[in-house]
This record gives structure tokens, sequence and C-alpha cells, in this order.
């Protein structure tokens, strides 16, 4: 009996695929488009069609990774679905783990930001704007939670999401990764009461 065999990925496909994974794992600026080109198998011309630029491969790639959090946020919802603490704490073991991970290179969205210093660059603007709804997401769950200042519980567990995504390596490193998930536990306790509806 002979395998089946998957379709063929499109070149658009097999080339955002390869930036990614590059992007991701070098940098974007350490990756030029000659060796997404190479690693992907299209051809120049391809590429090209599909997009006209490296900042549009970059923007491509950011809404992809954006895409993929929203999931992955939805995912954190439906385990959750009627304990909004329980779904912000989740929210963080999660990271913990994430951070441990041996393929984890950072948050795109900060790595992009940090790595895309034009104001005027569209993928920088993709990138802060993923931020401002990681934000809005965290606030609108800290209300839900009934946290007494939901704007401020929102920045604090936002700069722990960012301090976890910096450090991650070394919390790895210390065996401290957990050390994500327990401060983030105390932070909605303190904002929300320990109690439990």
């Amino acid at each position: 009996m002979e395998k089946a065999t998957e379709p063929r990925r499109s070149a658009r496909d097999r080339i955002l695929d390869t930036a990614a994974e590059l992007f991701y794992r070098d940098g974007i600026r350490a990756v030029g488009i000659d060796t997404v080109i190479a690693r992907s198998g299209v051809a120049k011309m391809s590429l090209y069609r599909n997009f006209a630029s490296k900042d549009d491969l970059i923007c491509a790639y950011l809404e992809r990774s954006g895409e993929g959090y929203a999931r992955w946020w939805q995912r954190m919802a439906d385990r959750y679905p009627n304990d909004p603490k329980a779904f912000l704490k989740g929210i963080f073991v999660s990271i913990s783990h994430w951070i441990a991970h041996p393929d984890f290179r950072g948050c795109p969205f900060t790595n992009a930001a940090t790595e895309l210093r034009d104001p005027d660059s569209r993928a920088r603007a993709l990138a802060v704007a993923q931020k401002r709804a990681v934000r809005d997401r965290l606030r609108a769950m800290a209300v839900a939670a009934g946290a007494a200042e939901p704007d401020q519980l929102a920045a604090h567990l936002q700069v722990l999401m960012e301090g976890a995504y910096a450090a991650g390596h070394t919390l790895v490193i210390d065996g401290n990764a957990d050390a994500v998930a327990s401060a983030a536990a105390a932070l909605i306790d303190a904002a929300c009461g320990t109690h439990t509806d």
C-alpha cells in the first residue's frame, strides 16, 4: 500500500515558514532575503511575487505570529471558561513552560520592536500594536477577575511578562522559570483578593 503524500505547501507558505524560523532563531536584521530564498527552495521571482520587500515579509511573519498568539490565548480561555483569576494565572504557568523550552528565543514581538527602531516602520508598528493588544486583554481579564485597579494589575502583569521573556534563558539556567507563575499568582491574588467565587 502506498503511503499517502501530504499536499505540497505553496511557495508563499514555504517562504513564510522559512522566514519565521530564521527571523525567530537568528534575528530579523541578521537574516537576508537570499538566505530565505536558499533555505525555502523557491526562486527569487517567486519570493517577490508573494512579498514585495523584506519589510512585507517581516510584516507577514508578525501577522502570522499574532494569529498564533490569539489561538494560544483562546485555548487558555477555553481551559478556564468561568474563572478569570485561574485564566490569568494559567497564562503565566504557560509562559513559564515556554521560556523553559530549548527553542525559546524571546517574544517575537519584543524582539522585532527591539530590532526595528525606525518609528515609521510598519513592522515595528505591528509589534507595538500587539503589545497594546496584550495589555488590553490583560486589563479585560483583570476587570472580569474583580481587580480593584485593573489598569494597574494589567500593567504589572505585562511588565512581569516582558521580564520573563527577557530573562527566560537565565531563569531556566538557575532553575527559576516557575518564579514567573508564582509572582503572577501573588500579584493576581493581591489585586483581586484570594477568595474563590
